[in-house]
């Protein structure tokens, strides 16, 4: 019996994701910033309503520029986190669910509906747990402090309550199942196509550009409802308020949020940060699959 399987459950894949997925985040999230950033500018009535960036490498110039080159980095203990508790239970989840599948058919082979299947669960229990990660990331990005991960949590614990750990955790679940659904089963489709063509370390590139490219395109709008739904303050009824203006609730839901951001901003709107997404995700996934290939080589 091999490591990790005396219980009847393979932990390997669980750690090995959460540690693929870590290091793919520290070589990323200064893209991520840019994102979260241009993803929030331009709603109305908001303190965000000025457009203070033209793309990602301006969004890059003027962070470290007016913020310092930390502030790229602001939010990574939260990244981390998230990604030890959101990479390690999805991947891990996912690939436990193959394996579980493939042992109990006839045919070995495998087929998209059921990698689709397996990604879509997988990621929506794991990003609905991780959900409160992903609040404190997006708070800290926006804001550029460089506040700590437990002040950032007191701050919205204390006005905002539990729920303002959860806040867009719907649209946050649907974002995971569509990326998961395009991205890991377009992987591990392309993967295995082409490695006995063009040898691993190439169909690793070729496969990560592509799921890549797909899950941008698929995922961008709920990922801009979901930025701004947890970027907005709502405040404990009979609790702590403010009076300044741009504290105001701007959105009462993820409908309400796409509708408005499409009245006032335009349907192109719904793709901000396209192109960090799109740009981050290629990189991000060849650091993880890379990093994961290696990890299942250590036994």
């Amino acid at each position: 019996m091999g490591v990790g399987t005396t219980t009847g459950l393979d932990w390997r894949p669980f750690v090995y994701s959460g540690l693929a997925a870590c290091t793919a985040e520290l070589g990323t999230f200064p893209i991520d910033t840019t994102k979260t950033r241009l993803q929030i500018q331009g709603q109305r009535n908001s303190l965000h309503a000025e457009l203070r960036y033209r793309g990602m490498t301006h969004a890059l110039i003027e962070i470290s520029k007016h913020d310092g080159y930390k502030a790229l980095y602001t939010g990574i203990s939260p990244a981390l986190l998230r990604q030890s508790v959101y990479g390690t239970i999805k991947f891990g989840t996912y690939y436990t669910l193959k394996k579980i599948v493939a042992q109990n058919r006839d045919d070995p082979k495998e087929d998209i509906l059921t990698n689709v299947l397996c990604a879509v669960t997988a990621a929506m229990l794991s990003s609905a747990i991780a959900n409160p990660t992903d609040v404190l990331k997006v708070r800290m990005q926006v804001q550029g402090h460089h506040h700590s991960l437990i002040s950032c949590f007191r701050d919205v614990y204390y006005h905002e309550g539990l729920g303002g750990l959860w806040r867009g955790v719907g649209p946050t679940a649907q974002r995971a199942a569509i990326i998961a659904a395009v991205k890991l089963p377009v992987y591990d489709f392309t993967k295995d196509r082409l490695t006995p063509k063009v040898g691993d370390t190439i169909s690793i590139i070729i496969s990560s550009f592509l799921a890549s490219l797909g899950s941008a395109i698929a995922s961008t709008p709920t990922d801009v409802i979901r930025t701004r739904l947890m970027n907005q303050r709502k405040f404990k009824t009979g609790g702590i308020t403010s009076p300044e203006p741009h504290t105001a609730l701007l959105y009462t839901g993820s409908v309400d949020c796409c509708i408005q951001t499409v009245r006032n901003e335009g349907v192109g709107a719904l793709y901000k940060g396209f192109i960090p997404t799109w740009v981050r995700m290629g990189p991000w996934n060849i650091i993880f699959f890379i990093t994961y290939e290696q990890l299942k080589k250590i036994n």
